[in-house]
């Protein structure tokens, strides 16, 4: 089972107790007190991984909690330190503070790591309160306790195309032409139940661009209708939008009605969306009625088609050189706006 989100309850460590201790030696009657301080408790981390694709992990298992700090002991020993408790979480996840509904972290690339809660100081032992007044003080502080919290992980998936489309309209069956994915396809609509990530290889530039299959979405999706919606967010992350229409009229649809309706959820669910470059696709153009459809299409559509058949994988060329022209601009353009610096700096 496919899970991009999921809510967690988290709990740094408690720090552990000072000790009330004395020093007590022969011919040392007055050795005064030696109690150790308590050791800190463990701290919550997150860590972004590749070998990690959803957050299933935490669907039956949303309970997790850093280790406490080990309490003083005599002779001066301070108590152990907590280990840390760190979380796998795949590249795209969100973290959102359930309490203020506001994100507190985001983790976008393998090996990225984010303290989230940091665990309680350990007390002081009997140690820290000698004074010249009171020479065997018979006090130690409590540990503090360690931060916690409710959140919830929300994945969103890192691609650098998205390919979204009505039910039916051949995405997984381009998934399988253009990238070494294998998406399940069958002649029957929401074969794809979760989204799917393939990868388009380019050896003649040496370049890869990633492509998420989005689940096919249903008129009223930003509603919460169907599948769709719960799949609308991989698609915020994505640099350009794959639109693809079943240009043959499958099941009495008509293709510039899809159109405007795939951009009117797009843009529903967020208006930024409707910013990100797209390339519109007029699949199934190995069917009768597809070219005249096509042509219709063009005159009132706003953005240019491009003629595809995945049954026969003719125009799969040409979208390849669409695809990797358009990421390219889209890469360098944000090369050139990115400041001096910020390639290095953590994303919170």
């Amino acid at each position: 089972m496919f899970v991009d989100e999921v809510v967690v309850y988290l709990k740094a460590g408690d720090g552990g107790r000072g000790c009330v201790s004395f020093r007590r030696e022969k011919y040392e009657p007055f050795g005064g007190p030696n109690g150790g301080d308590g050791g800190k408790g463990g701290d919550m981390v997150l860590r972004c991984v590749d070998d990690v694709s959803d957050l299933s992990e935490y669907r039956y298992n949303p309970r997790h909690e850093a280790r406490n700090g080990e309490p003083g002991r005599g002779s001066d020993q301070d108590g152990r330190g907590g280990e840390n408790r760190i979380l796998k979480v795949p590249a795209g996840t969100v973290v959102i503070d359930e309490e203020t509904a506001r994100p507190v972290a985001e983790l976008v690339e393998g090996g990225q790591t984010v303290t989230l809660l940091r665990g309680g100081n350990g007390g002081w032992g009997n140690t820290h309160f000698k004074s010249s007044v009171n020479q065997a003080p018979r006090r130690a502080n409590d540990g503090l306790p360690g931060e916690e919290g409710k959140f919830r992980f929300v994945l969103k998936t890192i691609a650098e195309a998205g390919l979204v489309g009505f039910p039916n309209a051949g995405k997984s069956s381009l998934m399988n032409l253009i990238t070494k994915a294998h998406p399940r396809c069958a002649a029957y609509p929401f074969t794809t139940l979760h989204p799917q990530l393939g990868v388009i290889e380019f050896p003649e530039t040496f370049d890869r661009i990633t492509v998420a299959d989005i689940p096919g979405l249903i008129d009223g999706a930003s509603e919460n209708r169907g599948l769709g919606h719960r799949f609308l967010k991989h698609i915020e992350r994505c640099r350009i939008l794959i639109l693809m229409i079943d240009m043959a009229g499958t099941d009495g649809r008509n293709p510039i009605d899809d159109y405007r309706a795939l951009l009117r959820e797009l843009g529903y669910y967020s208006e930024g969306l409707l910013d990100k470059p797209r390339l519109i696709i007029a699949n199934k153009m190995d069917v009768d009625a597809a070219a005249a459809n096509l042509e219709e299409f063009r005159k009132e559509a706003d953005d240019p088609a491009l003629g595809l058949s995945c049954l026969t994988g003719d125009g799969v060329g040409e979208l390849r050189k669409a695809i990797l022209d358009a990421v390219l601009r889209l890469r360098r353009e944000e090369g050139a706006a990115a400041p001096a610096g910020a390639a290095g700096k953590e994303r919170l």
